[in-house]
């Protein structure tokens, strides 16, 4: 079998390409990197404008947006190229691809112009207040409420895991208004301006000990918020959560495709490199361990291929899940490798470069170990491993509810 795009298609690939090339920043300009998911250097913002004006930043939407309504299998092939590549289309990526699309599909006209044409042109970072504490996978459980009085809304409570949150400068928050009403019901979304006054913001130190964070607890104390700031209908919380979630997993497995590959190239360079190696090329057991997650990159492409296929035919793609299971926890299997592998040589930060200039902020991990480290956060974003699981359980093998 032989996987193939049609001519229009790849003549597609040719002009982006082409223009990618032309027009992505020079290494010399990327010095400044992001402090978290929520910043954008000064450089990056151009960056992500031209990508707007140019249709690139997000194919599949009308040019108005971003885009130069592409195809699925264009769409397919722009993501294909930007990882070949190594290029980062926006720093703020949940701005990108979580929060202005949950904008555009609920809001008011004037929430799209404020909040999501700014961001995406760069012009404005967004971070995602979901979960909290005590409700952490369980959305329906969380506790912050927003009690309306007149025409404001007064929030108290907290958020927690809230990625880049301590230099986003506004976001949307998942709050509770009903709390007579069924779980799932009493739910309703609002834009928040990150100054507003209230709002306390504290950064979480990581495992991997990477000097800047990326998650956040974030504090709501008598935080006012105008009405006019409520997405969507009041209590319709619920299904714009959904929809954020999808938009996040849309695309993820292949970002998860391209750091697996990443992560296996820099550990067969490592294994072969005479002056590092250790005599890891020379240990059968890693040899082994290399051809199976080798295994792993060629079966999460092909599983990815096959659920875009599925959809480009109209059919229900039921991979999505198994996508990201399979993915996050396929990258977290070759880190423990070679980390283990390495010994205490995990830690030595030569012996893991990424010094590529597009790479976005969770790229750069510093060693080996701390990249371990860092591969949990994967394995919990976008729906744990065990929600999968579940999903995967009852909506595609038809298990009863345990």
């Amino acid at each position: 079998m032989r996987l193939h795009y049609d001519e229009n298609t790849e003549a597609f690939r040719a002009r982006f390409v082409a223009w990618l090339d032309e027009n992505k920043p020079r290494p010399e300009e990327t010095r400044d990197r992001p402090r978290s998911s929520g910043d954008l250097p000064e450089w990056a913002r151009p960056w992500q404008r031209r990508l707007f004006a140019a249709g690139y930043l997000v194919p599949g939407w009308p040019p108005e947006l971003g885009g130069c309504n592409a195809t699925p299998q264009e769409q397919m092939v722009y993501f294909e190229e930007l990882t070949r590549r190594r290029v980062t289309r926006s720093f703020n990526i949940q701005g990108v691809t979580i929060i202005a699309p949950s904008i555009i599909d609920y809001g008011t006209d004037a929430q799209k112009q404020q909040y999501a044409l700014p961001m995406l042109k760069g012009e404005l970072t967004g971070c995602l207040g979901m979960s909290e504490p005590g409700a952490g996978s369980d959305l329906a459980g969380l506790s912050t409420r927003a009690e309306l009085r007149d025409d404001v809304f007064v929030i108290n409570g907290q958020k927690v895991w809230t990625s880049g949150a301590q230099h986003a400068e506004a976001g949307i928050f998942f709050v509770r208004t009903d709390p007579d009403a069924p779980k799932h019901k009493g739910i309703s979304c609002v834009i928040i301006d990150m100054d507003t006054p209230g709002i306390t913001v504290r950064s979480i130190a990581e495992m991997n000990n990477r000097e800047r964070a990326d998650f956040n607890e974030v504090f709501l104390d008598d935080v006012i918020v105008p009405r006019e700031n409520l997405l969507g209908a009041l209590g319709q919380g619920w299904a714009i959560a959904n929809g954020s979630l999808s938009h996040e997993r849309g695309m993820m497995w292949i970002q998860q495709a391209s750091a697996l590959d990443r992560a296996l190239q820099r550990a067969l360079t490592l294994a072969v490199d005479d002056t590092t190696r250790a005599g890891m090329g020379d240990n059968a057991v890693f040899r082994d361990q290399l051809a199976s997650s080798a295994i792993d990159a060629y079966s999460l492409r092909l599983m990815g291929y096959r659920g875009f296929a599925k959809m480009t035919r109209g059919r229900v793609a039921l991979e999505h899940s198994t996508l990201k299971l399979f993915g996050s926890e396929a990258v977290q299997r070759l880190s423990r490798r070679v980390t283990e592998a390495l010994g205490a040589r995990a830690i030595d930060k030569t012996l893991f470069t990424e010094d590529e200039p597009y790479l976005d902020f969770a790229t750069s991990r510093g060693a080996w170990m701390s990249g371990y480290f860092g591969t949990f956060g994967s394995t919990i974003s976008a729906g744990t491993s065990e929600i999968q699981r579940n999903i995967i359980a009852e909506r595609i093998l038809g298990l009863p509810r345990g």
